[in-house]
C-alpha cells in the first residue's frame, strides 16, 4: 500500500480510498479541491499501486494496514473519510475496528452486504478477464473501460497498475468483498452519508445503503436517480464535491 499525501498536515484531516480497479488518481479533482484547507491523504489499496507489486488480501487487512499508517503520523481524529466502491468498504471497516475518531463517512456505492456465490463468481471472472485483456492493450475493453469505468485522463496510471495486478488479488479482493458486512458497532456521533445510484449493479449498493441507516438512523443517503456505480465521483466530480461539501458544512 502507498499513501499521498497534500496540503498541510497541521489541518483537518480528509482520507480519500479510492475503489476496485481504479488508481488513486481518480481522486485528483477532490484533492485539489480538499487540500485548500485540509491535510488530504490519498491511500493507493494493495494491488493497486503502479510502483511495485504488491497483493490485496482482505478489506479487513487493508483496513488495519491504514490504521496503523494513520497512528504512525499521530493522526487519530479525522474530519473524513471517504471511499468508493471496495474503498467504501474499507473505510466502513476501518470506522467500525481501528479506534479511530472520525467526523464524517462518506460511503459512495460501498458493498457492505454479502453478495451471493454466483454473482461472486461472475465478478471475479469479469475482472480476471479485464485486466487480461487490459494487459493486450485489447482496443475494444479499453474503449469499452473509459466509456463505463474510467475516464481516459486516467488510463495510463491503471494501466501500470494493471500490468502488475495479480490474479489472486483479484480473487481475493472479490471474495472479501462479497463475504463482508457493516457490523452493528460504530459511533453515533459520526455523520454518515451513503450514496448510490441506480444503473447496473446499483441494487447491491442500495441494500447497503438501506442497511446503513437500519443500523444507524445518522446516515442520509442520496440516491442519484439514472447515475451508474460511483458515477460522479469518478465522471463528475464537482457534482460529487457539491453534495459532500453541503453534508460535511452541516452542524
Amino acid at each position: 500500500m502507498r499513501f499521498h499525501t497534500f496540503g498541510q498536515p497541521s489541518s483537518p484531516v480528509i482520507l480519500l480510498i479510492h475503489g476496485m480497479l481504479t488508481p488513486w488518481q481518480i481522486w485528483g479533482p477532490q484533492i485539489a479541491h480538499f487540500c485548500r484547507d485540509h491535510y488530504v491523504i490519498a491511500a493507493a489499496l494493495d494491488a493497486h499501486t503502479e510502483e511495485e507489486p504488491s497483493e490485496f488480501r482482505s478489506i479487513e487487512e487493508e483496513a488495519d494496514t491504514i490504521a496503523a499508517y494513520l497512528r504512525s503520523q499521530k493522526l487519530t481524529t479525522l474530519h473524513a473519510v471517504c471511499g468508493i466502491s471496495l474503498g467504501g468498504a474499507v473505510a466502513c471497516r476501518l470506522w467500525q475496528n481501528s479506534g479511530l475518531r472520525i467526523r464524517h463517512l462518506v460511503l459512495d456505492g460501498a458493498p457492505i452486504v454479502r453478495i451471493p456465490k454466483a454473482a461472486e463468481f461472475v465478478m471475479t471472472q469479469n475482472y480476471l478477464r479485464i485486466i487480461r485483456k487490459s494487459r493486450l492493450r485489447d482496443p475494444k475493453t479499453i474503449a469499452a473501460f473509459k466509456r463505463d469505468f474510467l475516464p481516459e485522463q486516467y488510463l495510463e496510471s491503471y494501466l501500470k497498475m494493471a500490468d502488475i495486478m495479480s490474479a489472486d488479488s483479484i480473487r481475493n479482493a472479490i471474495a472479501s468483498v462479497s463475504r463482508y458486512t457493516v457490523q452493528k458497532d460504530g459511533s453515533p456521533d459520526t455523520r454518515i452519508l451513503f450514496i448510490h445510484g441506480t444503473k447496473g449493479n446499483e441494487a447491491v449498493s442500495k441494500k447497503a445503503a438501506q442497511r446503513m441507516k437500519q443500523l444507524f438512523p445518522q446516515t442520509e443517503i442520496v440516491c442519484l436517480e439514472g447515475c451508474a456505480h460511483c458515477e460522479y465521483a469518478i465522471y463528475q466530480p464537482e457534482k460529487w464535491l457539491d453534495i459532500v461539501e453541503k453534508r460535511m458544512h452541516q452542524e
